[in-house]
């Protein structure tokens, strides 16, 4: 066989490998939120092998175009353009801050392509933003801030200060608890709000002008490093010593492993406390998952490998990738994770992925949660007629 003839075999077979795969636009921010995106690329990196290796979709293998979008939405759209226009993928999966994810949501409308937002938490994406092609798979601030609520009540503490991350995450964080709170114990007080820039908290400064407000209690949405300080700084001047803190997100492995023995003890906290969780959905996840990385998950591998998931269940469903019959398909969408069954709802397309909520203390050195309990999401998500007024779609 010639030279000529040999390399025009091998094209025509790299062709039609190529058009037996099925292509998945992915991005995220990796370089700016390394901590939970790592493990997050590991987790839908496992799910991949996973599908691919049970046969693919429908005979088809699934491959990931991935993209590091920056961190901000100018370049979240330029990139997720480029996967759409370039690299003709089938749907678009990833991003992690809310602001880039509402981002991407818009695009995809425009677009007419669809969007799983896996990891964003603004409730913006599916109800005042939401649109026909974007679904979302994690429990939303609305969601784990409702699932703190009875805890807080408990307590029946009038005056509370608020700290956030001043972006979209922290800002409907705090809508929501102030929303929900005052809504559960009428009388509540808010008597001080501190709203530094992500990444960028003076923690000192914070943690002083709480201290001067002299709340009861806090809520906090704060997260990686921008928790650490302020952890390490109320522990130095004392404002944890009388004064009970709620925190979203601040028992996931990702945020709380850092902390150590500087992990301050009896928070009220979301997170994931993966070495306690004895489910077979979970095991499953955890064997498979330990034996592929050698390491332990994080919330952000769960994340990823049931974002994966979501899109293969979604393209088997839909029995290939026109986007028409891929919405059909998302909607109303039953699927096991290693937290259990979910559905991705058909009027608002949140899917009902629950939380663990627990408390915060130390072991061996090092931070863990206790107390904790397993809130499935779709218990903690208002009524259909609540939402039907918030989506303008």
């Amino acid at each position: 066989m010639s030279k000529i003839a040999l390399s025009l075999l091998l094209f025509i077979a790299a062709g039609t490998v190529s058009a037996q795969t099925i292509k998945i636009g992915e991005l995220n921010s990796y370089k700016v939120f390394p901590a939970f995106l790592e493990p997050y690329k590991k987790g839908w990196e496992l799910a991949v092998e996973e599908i691919n290796r049970a046969g693919g979709i429908n005979g088809r293998k699934i491959e990931v175009v991935s993209r590091d979008d920056g961190g901000n939405p100018g370049d979240a759209v330029r990139v997720a353009e480029e996967l759409i226009s370039r690299e003709n993928v089938a749907l678009l999966t990833g991003t992690f801050a809310s602001n880039v994810g509402l981002a991407v949501s818009n695009l995809a409308a425009q677009r007419k392509i669809a969007f799983i937002a896996a990891e964003p938490l603004t409730d913006k994406i599916v109800w005042e933003n939401g649109n026909r092609y974007t679904f979302r798979l994690r429990a939303s601030t609305y969601m784990q801030t409702a699932m703190l609520i009875p805890e807080a009540v408990k307590l029946k503490k009038v005056r509370w200060a608020i700290v956030y991350p001043n972006y979209e995450y922290g800002q409907s964080a705090t809508a929501s608890f102030k929303k929900l709170m005052t809504q559960a114990q009428p009388g509540v007080q808010f008597v001080g709000e501190q709203a530094p820039p992500l990444g960028k908290i003076d923690a000192g400064a914070v943690v002083q002008a709480l201290i001067d407000a002299k709340p009861e209690a806090i809520f906090s949405s704060l997260f990686a490093t921008d928790l650490q300080k302020f952890v390490r700084e109320g522990n130095l001047r004392g404002l944890f010593k009388n004064t009970v803190v709620f925190n979203l997100l601040g028992g996931e492995p990702e945020y709380l492993d850092p902390l150590k023995d500087e992990t301050p003890e009896g928070w009220w906290v979301t997170g994931y406390p993966w070495n306690e969780i004895k489910t077979p959905a979970h095991q499953k996840f955890l064997d498979a998952y330990r034996k592929r990385w050698n390491d332990y998950p994080r919330l952000g591998s769960v994340v990823g490998y049931t974002a994966m998931y979501s899109a293969a269940n979604a393209l088997r469903k839909a029995g290939g990738t026109d986007t028409e019959k891929l919405i059909a398909a998302l909607k109303g969408l039953e699927m096991d994770t290693p937290f259990g069954p979910i559905v991705y709802r058909a009027l608002d397309h949140q899917s009902t992925m629950g939380a663990y909520v627990g408390q915060l203390a130390r072991k061996g050195g090092k931070g863990v949660m206790v107390n904790w309990r397993f809130a499935d999401g779709a218990n903690f998500l208002p009524s259909f007629e609540e939402v039907r007024v918030l989506r303008k779609d």
